[in-house]
């Protein structure tokens, strides 16, 4: 006969926390601000920091030898905008005529990565971001053996005479393609063209196929259906593009270094020049930020104009 098993003990119900074992609701509410303290640290010193300075900068007068003194002297930007307003402008034409080409070529592409590149998706993608395993100089560098003269590019537009009509436009010089305006529109739309395929394809990827099936079942063509519901649906994408694309073309330098000529100088080229050859850091400065105000007032109105600020 076995023995009776004992009782277990009776359960003790959980005790609750002292009030000052809880964390306070004041607490509670700081934990997002500190988790965000070490990004707003990094934009204070490394952004906010260098744009006050750069701002007292553009107000001084003196020179190198003398040195420099803040005198509010606010004309330094009148005098750089009524002498470098050219390169303003140039840089603006060529930043445009780059972001409009990669959104033409850019946009096919990623509608094909999105809705018909099936298995071969991956590999697409890789080839798109293949320009950045090799750095910036590299991939314009490449652009002057592409477009050297004689070479088989400028071959083959002057037997499809392309450059007959570039020249009439006044963006080559006769058979040259280098140190003209093509070439460094061709530069940019080269090295830029990734940041429009990739906000493209992320807001493409994002459309349900369902819409497209209910559009066709409604008997649309498949322009009716591009034009009413693929395309509205990705303006996200094509806003994001554009400006990740136009923003940094317009202070670009490079291209303009390496493929234009002095008579194709862009305003980042001026900065440059100002900042390290003829030592005049005010008018640098100046010509820096008004580049960003331009940016900026170009950047507010067509975000406000594409009607969408859903940005990928």
């Amino acid at each position: 006969m076995q023995a009776p098993t004992e009782a277990p003990p009776p359960l003790t119900p959980l005790t609750p926390l002292a009030p000052e074992q809880k964390p306070s609701r004041g607490r509670r509410r700081l934990t997002p601000y500190w988790l965000l303290l070490p990004g707003l640290l990094w934009l204070g010193v490394f952004f906010v920091a260098p744009m006050v300075y750069q701002a007292s900068t553009s107000v001084q007068t003196g020179s190198l030898e003398e040195g420099y003194e803040v005198t509010w002297h606010v004309a330094t930007y009148w005098d750089a905008l009524s002498e470098y307003w050219p390169q303003f402008l140039r840089s603006v034409a060529y930043a445009a005529s780059a972001t409009v080409l990669c959104l033409l070529l850019g946009y096919p592409l990623a509608y094909l990565i999105a809705f018909r590149a099936g298995r071969w998706r991956n590999l697409i993608m890789v080839l798109v971001i293949a320009p950045f395993f090799t750095s910036f100089l590299i991939r314009t560098l490449a652009w002057k053996t592409i477009l050297a003269d004689g070479g088989p590019v400028v071959g083959a537009l002057n037997t499809l005479h392309v450059l007959d009509v570039t020249s009439w436009l006044g963006w080559t010089a006769g058979d040259r393609v280098l140190a003209t305006p093509l070439a460094v529109v061709c530069g940019l739309t080269y090295n830029f063209l990734p940041f429009m395929i990739l906000p493209l394809y992320t807001s493409l990827e994002r459309i349900d196929g369902r819409l497209h099936e209910a559009a066709g079942d409604l008997y649309a063509k498949p322009s009716t259906v591009f034009r009413k519901v693929t395309f509205p649906l990705s303006m996200p994408g094509v806003v994001s593009g554009t400006l990740l694309t136009f923003i940094p073309a317009t202070g670009d330098y490079v291209n303009a270094s390496l493929l234009g000529s002095a008579d194709t100088g862009m305003i980042g080229n001026v900065i440059q020049s100002q900042f390290l050859r003829v030592l005049d850091y005010p008018t640098a400065a100046a010509l820096s930020f008004l580049l960003m105000a331009a940016i900026l007032a170009m950047v507010t109105v067509y975000i406000r104009k594409s009607g969408t600020e859903d940005l990928v």
